[in-house]
């Protein structure tokens, strides 16, 4: 099985925030482009560190994170079984995974 990791503060940004990349230079749909999608096209398994940022917004998360259901249509279970989140935070973890549901959610009822 081919695995890969990306570490947010060391491979996009200490100072990860906003949604889109008009938002500016470290944004969350810019995240999601230039790490997550080629990540996970790459790898069967993904290993995202979310430690050693000066935090994370709601919408810097929601859009990297649920744009990978909403936008590049990948499904929940997938990412369940294919990305692995690391933080000290659990709740940072749960909050994550909520976007994603959430996102699923919405795709399921449209």
């Amino acid at each position: 099985m081919n695995s890969n990791s990306i570490n947010i503060a060391r491979d996009f940004s200490k100072y990860p925030a906003g949604r889109y990349k008009s938002d500016g230079p470290y944004s969350g749909e810019l995240c999601r482009v230039r790490l997550f999608v080629p990540a996970l096209k790459k790898s069967d398994k993904l290993l995202i560190e979310l430690d050693g940022t000066r935090g994370y917004g709601s919408s810097f998360l929601e859009e990297a994170f649920g744009g990978l259901v909403r936008v590049e249509g990948f499904a929940e279970n997938d990412l369940k079984s294919r990305i692995e989140l690391k933080s000290f935070d659990e709740s940072l973890i749960q909050e994550i995974w909520g976007y994603i549901g959430d996102a699923q959610r919405v795709q399921t009822t449209n």
